[in-house]
């Protein structure tokens, strides 16, 4: 479980990106974190990890205070929280193997990972994560010679690769088409919940957030404007959070995607029967 208390960050400057957010993540929840561009969505993602300074506030991870740990320790619970990142932070000249077992690196030292002499523990593990995301074919590919969707997938394998007890996901679906964005949400839901995960995702598609997250969270100038079910994400509190917009026609647009996709599918699958 994940528990923020207060937390807040104030930069030099005495700008705020993020003012007394507190909310509890239980496991096995998925979290879609809304906004507008500069609401503190990534800030706060990234206060979660350390990868930011908060100001003030507490972070608990199944009650150990990140925000209060020093750099080994720091180091240690890192390994306990997989980050997903919107352009796959993945080494391109390494192959998709290779880039999963680094999930591994928190783990087996420096030199091991150096000579890339993983446990076989750790091998037949990311050979499993492999499957599970539907990249077991592309295991000896390099990772520059993958699609944006197929990267993500690397990206999420990586991540679990560490065994975490927290996802921190940031806008996984920015770079990539509707259809894709669909399957890749889909199998990042399925995967916590077959793990009881609990997660955070950044994400900049209200749709996407309202069909597949199981909660949102709404920030407006690092404020929490709105936590609730995706159901109570009314016109009225969309407009709260970003402004003015015609949300009718962003959810018809939408809805005619995924109508499509469905249509796509279910054809497949008749043409596949009648082999």
């Amino acid at each position: 479980m994940l528990r923020i208390e207060g937390l807040t960050k104030t930069y030099r400057t005495g700008d705020k990106a993020l003012s007394d957010v507190s909310f509890d993540v239980p496991q096995g929840q998925v979290v879609g974190l809304i906004g507008p561009s500069g609401a503190g969505k990534s800030t706060l993602i990234r206060c979660i990890n350390r990868l930011v300074e908060p100001t003030s506030g507490k972070v608990l991870l199944n009650d150990l205070n990140l925000a209060t740990l020093r750099t080994a320790d720091l180091r240690r619970a890192r390994r306990r929280i997989g980050m997903i990142f919107q352009e796959y932070a993945l080494v391109e000249r390494l192959t998709v193997m290779e880039n999963v077992l680094s999930g591994r690196l928190g783990y087996v030292g420096f030199w091991r990972s150096f000579m890339r002499r993983y446990p076989g523990t750790d091998i037949a593990n990311a050979f499993r994560l492999l499957d599970r995301v539907g990249l077991m074919a592309h295991a000896d590919k390099r990772a520059d010679a993958l699609s944006g969707g197929q990267r993500q997938r690397v990206g999420i394998a990586r991540a679990l690769a560490q065994d975490p007890e927290l996802l921190l996901i940031d806008e996984p679906t920015a770079s990539l088409d509707p259809k894709t964005s669909r399957q890749i949400m889909r199998l990042i839901m399925e995967i916590c919940r077959e793990r009881g995960l609990p997660a955070i995702i950044n994400i900049h598609d209200v749709v996407l957030a309202q069909q597949f997250t199981d909660r949102i969270i709404g920030l407006q100038a690092g404020r929490v404007v709105f936590d609730g079910p995706p159901s109570g994400l009314t016109e009225a509190v969309l407009t709260q959070i970003y402004g003015e917009e015609d949300w009718t026609a962003m959810r018809k647009g939408a809805s005619e995607d995924a109508e499509a996709e469905a249509e796509e599918k279910a054809q497949a699958e008749k043409m596949l029967r009648a082999l």
